[in-house]
């Protein structure tokens, strides 16, 4: 299943919440640290994406009126 903006958020607070607990082991905290890195950067590229092409969209449209 490919991964998606939504699932992405959801399970970057999900990690934030558990490092916020405080209740991880350091292994697991290394693990949980890089998966929060990649998913930060996922979502940041697909907000990125999505606002060329949003900004894209608004361009063409200025330029047909």
């Amino acid at each position: 299943m490919e991964l998606n903006y939504e699932q992405a958020y959801n399970e970057l607070q999900t990690i934030i919440s558990q490092i916020e607990q405080g209740n991880i082991s350091v292994d697991i905290l290394e693990e949980k640290i890089k998966r929060a890195v990649f998913l930060l950067d996922f979502c940041q590229k697909k907000l990125t994406s999505v606002e060329e092409k949003v900004n894209q969209t608004l361009n063409a449209e200025n330029l047909n009126l």
